[in-house]
């Protein structure tokens, strides 16, 4: 079994996909105003627009990305000017924190402590 993506529900495209490009620092691959995606290293990490599909969301944090960076010092600058809902933290061998995206949606990062 492999996971080649995921996505996260959006209440609004444009401004989740402003969110992302800075967050990822690249563009949207695929730009749809109901799916977008972003291509990353094999990994299609999409925005569904579940109100134009006239689906109902429940938020919660069951189902949370876990996004991984090469160090401390690009986690410190991922987070900057983020609202954090949990303190960065060391587990393991890992720093570990949460941000909240422009959507609600709660996203993990992580860095390896060298």
């Amino acid at each position: 079994m492999e996971i080649k993506s995921l996505y996260i529900c959006v209440e609004d495209m444009d401004r989740a996909i402003v969110f992302y490009e800075k967050f990822f620092e690249r563009p949207v691959s695929e730009r749809n105003e109901l799916y977008s995606v972003f291509e990353l290293n094999g990994f299609r990490f999409g925005l569904f627009a579940y109100k134009l599909a006239n689906e109902t969301h429940i938020y919660g944090s069951n189902c949370l990305p876990s996004i991984s960076v090469e160090n401390y010092d690009e986690l410190i600058k991922k987070l900057k000017d983020k609202e954090i809902c949990f303190p960065l933290t060391q587990i393991k061998d890992n720093w570990v924190a949460e941000f909240i995206d422009s959507e609600g949606n709660h996203i993990e990062i992580t860095a390896p402590i060298k």
